[in-house]
């Protein structure tokens, strides 16, 4: 590995890509904080946010917007900056950028003009529960967060009800209970799935199990905060 994808220092004209605590702020890596307080610009979701964040660690920089609703618009407009010799990172609000958050259209923006892009990895929500769910890990797939509507999520479990591999998804805390019972109605109440809530968090907790029994916990359970949700291959069982 060469030193520039080493170094604590950020280099010019570069765009870095960097991983944010889900929750504990223990988790931003050595090299995570050191970016931060060495760029130039921050671009992130919300400044509110981030900014809070960086008052934490003691940090303040300039930041700029960029999410859903504008990096289309920003993402050239980044570009340019790095191209002009800026140094730049682009955080989401928690969690690794690019992942069901804002960061791809940059970050394509940058590689379009040949322009360096670094990550500096961390924390990432459906990676953290992969590893602890007890669901299988030789492959999986991502999808993000499925539609708002119940007959389009119906729709995507029927079409994977066969997938071979684990299913990992996030939702909101308003449609969890809905996910789950479509899953109980889909696939059946057996299918093993993982919903965990507010990981490395006070509350964080764990529904490992049958689909079946998952549900009925769940209907004794808070269901605020932050979800992800795996659903393991037909064939598996605990």
């Amino acid at each position: 590995m060469s030193s520039e994808n080493t170094s604590l220092v950020p280099q010019p004209g570069h765009l870095y890509v960097v991983a944010t605590p889900i929750g504990n702020v223990a988790d931003l890596t050595e090299r995570g904080r050191a970016i931060l307080g060495g760029v130039d610009l921050i671009a992130c979701e919300d400044t509110r946010t981030t900014g809070a964040f960086l008052t934490r660690l003691g940090l303040h920089k300039e930041l700029v917007a960029y999410h859903e609703h504008n990096e289309t618009e920003a993402a050239p407009r980044l570009a340019d900056q790095l191209a002009a010799g800026r140094s730049i990172a682009v955080v989401s609000d928690a969690g690794t950028p690019a992942l069901s958050d804002p960061g791809f259209r940059v970050v394509r923006e940058c590689r379009r003009r040949s322009l360096p892009v670094v990550p500096v990895p961390g924390a990432c929500a459906v990676i953290s529960v992969l590893s602890a769910s007890g669901l299988p890990t030789n492959g999986f797939l991502f999808v993000g967060f499925l539609p708002a509507k119940s007959a389009a999520r119906v729709t995507f479990f029927d079409q994977h009800r066969a997938f071979p591999y684990t299913l990992a998804l996030y939702e909101s805390c308003h449609r969890i209970d809905k996910a789950v019972a479509e899953i109980v109605t889909t696939l059946g109440p057996q299918r093993v799935v993982c919903v965990a809530k507010e990981v490395t968090k006070l509350h964080e907790t764990f529904f490992v199990g049958p689909v079946g029994e998952v549900q009925a916990r769940l209907a004794k359970a808070s269901l605020k905060g932050e979800f992800v949700l795996l659903i393991a291959p037909a064939d598996f069982t605990l």
